[in-house]
Parts: C-alpha cells; structure tokens; sequence
C-alpha cells in the first residue's frame, strides 16, 4: 500500500507568560511513530499511521523566535500538545484596519 501524504491541522496560540502553545490533529498514530523536531523559527513534523497509509508531514514557520531546548511535547487523544517559550519576549503593535 503506498502512503498518503497529507498535512496535518496545526493550532497555535500564544499567553502572557510568553509560551507558545501548539496542537496537533493526529487521530489513529502511534506515539513512537511521530517525529518532531524544532529550531528557533519553526518546526517539522512527521507521522505514520502504517495500518491505514497515511503519513502526516509538514513544515512550519514560527513568527517569533522560540527556545527549542526548552519545548515540551506530549501526545493524548490523538492530538500532539506543545508547549515553547519565546526567545524574547515581543512587543506588538495593533494595526489600524482599513
């Protein structure tokens, strides 16, 4: 059977405490069949759900630097959750619609 690939849906949000959240749909795979790997201005992910053939993959790009040594990641009810601070914290600015 050859794999599907498809990209997976990706939440991301952020707090006050300057921590990125990230959620990731993965329902039916396996914890040891999920790679993620991250640097400072986004990450990659890759999942095999081999009984069916379909592979989650993607590549993604952070707005603000993170501090990759210090996500943490755990897998529950199909769903990947991480969480990484920011390098620094940033300032925004609201932007003016038009």
């Amino acid at each position: 059977m050859a794999m599907v690939k498809m990209s997976p849906d990706v939440l991301s949000t952020s707090d006050e405490e300057g921590n990125m959240y990230i959620e990731i749909d993965m329902v039916g795979v396996k914890k040891e069949n999920i790679e993620l790997k991250m640097v400072e201005d986004g990450f990659f992910i890759r999942a095999k759900k081999e009984e069916t053939g379909v592979e989650y993959v993607g590549t993604y790009a952070f707005c603000c630097a993170v501090v990759p040594e210090k996500a943490v990641a755990k897998y529950t009810d199909g769903k990947l959750y991480v969480k990484v601070p920011y390098r620094e914290p940033t300032e925004t600015v609201d932007i003016k619609i038009q």
